[in-house]
């Protein structure tokens, strides 16, 4: 288990950084369009893909899109945060074996607690994939939580 840290609204600062990374892995594209209920084949098959723009199998947007929210929840402001919105802009696909980097600044703090924050994903060629900006409900208090580990998944 891992033992992380939050940063309540009090504590934020405007220009305060924070990122996540993650590797695209087959089982996670595999997982999302279970999970989403998502299966354009341009996520699942590398065929019907080769034919399209991309001339490849892509991740699934979205999948970008729970990056940010993980590195939201964990990292900045962290446990106890609240999604109030997001908005993104996807710039570039993401490809199976892309190493990405969410980067999270925070660009404003607003009242009742509320935050802007920079929500910017690149890939390990420093390309952004992912432009967007999401608004929080920052934590009150400062917390210190074990996240619990997950259960063994299976696909297939």
């Amino acid at each position: 288990m891992s033992q992380v840290k939050n940063f309540p609204y009090d504590s934020l600062e405007v220009g305060q950084r924070a990122s996540f990374a993650k590797t695209v892995e087959e089982r996670d594209i595999q997982l999302f369009a279970a999970v989403s209920g998502d299966r354009n084949p341009v996520h699942l098959d590398a065929e019907y893909a080769a034919g399209t723009l991309f001339k490849e199998r892509i991740a699934h947007g979205m999948f970008s899109g729970a990056l940010i929210s993980a590195a939201i929840a964990c990292e900045l402001p962290g446990p106890g945060t609240i999604y109030l919105g997001q908005q993104l802009r996807f710039t570039r696909p993401v490809k199976l074996g892309d190493s990405l980097k969410v980067e999270l600044e925070i660009l404003e703090k607003l009242p009742k607690n509320r935050v802007r924050i920079a929500t910017r994903v690149f890939n390990q060629n420093d390309e952004q994939v992912v432009d967007g900006e999401a608004e929080v409900l920052a934590p009150k208090q400062a917390l210190s939580v074990e996240l619990p580990e997950l259960p063994p998944i299976t696909i297939g």
